[in-house]
């Protein structure tokens, strides 16, 4: 009786196993376990715990306002002449959104994390853009796929692909990346990985960078 049962329950575990497998093919076999394990780490971002942290930035910028000390003693200049390819094929540059603070993310259609905080940034865009220049410079092989990514989700956001090498400050291993330039031209901030953008502190942070 024993026997039958556990050979019943070892059964059952291959089964549960093999429907695992060809859920986990299918998904990739599709392209859609991307989105899946992106949909998965944004319950991460949920939980705060990934939000980048720019308030220790805010109060030294704050503190230096204060004591009428340059805030750029403490930055440096960003390296603008990255060239930059929109949606249509125009070519431009970061010098273009000079004077402006501007949102620079590195990320990829095939990036989980990037697929996972895309929902905080477009919310971001949404209500900054007219104050913002959002530039999400795209690293796929294949810009088409990148461009049906942003018009399948809903997002309309500025996508580019890179028009040049990367200037040496801007060399990132890791997606996605996000640079902060604020409006006098200094790198203001950098985060590598996944975070939640769609915050107060976030946004405020932005605005004391005019």
């Amino acid at each position: 009786m024993k026997t039958n049962q556990i050979s019943k329950n070892k059964r059952k575990t291959w089964i549960q196993y093999g429907v695992f497998a060809v859920a986990a093919i299918a998904l990739y076999a599709t392209g859609m376990h991307t989105e899946v394990i992106g949909f998965a780490q944004r319950g991460l971002l949920a939980t705060g715990l990934m939000n980048p942290d720019v308030e220790e930035i805010a109060q030294i910028r704050n503190n230096q306002n204060n004591q009428d000390v340059p805030v750029t003693s403490n930055l440096i200049k960003a390296d603008l002449k990255l060239k930059l390819i929109d949606r249509d094929g125009n070519s431009s540059s970061l010098e273009d959104f000079k004077g402006k603070v501007i949102f620079l993310n590195f990320w990829a259609t095939w990036c989980p994390p990037c697929v996972a905080e895309m929902p905080s940034i477009d919310m971001l865009y949404e209500e900054m853009g007219d104050e913002v220049a959002f530039v999400m410079l795209s690293f796929d092989d294949d810009f088409e796929k990148a461009k049906d990514f942003d018009k399948r989700k809903g997002y309309n956001l500025p996508i580019y692909a890179p028009g040049s090498n990367l200037p040496a400050m801007f060399q990132s291993s890791a997606l996605p990346t996000t640079y902060i330039i604020d409006a006098a031209g200094n790198l203001a901030f950098t985060h590598k990985g996944m975070a939640n953008y769609g915050t107060d502190e976030f946004r405020e942070f932005l605005r004391s960078l005019k």
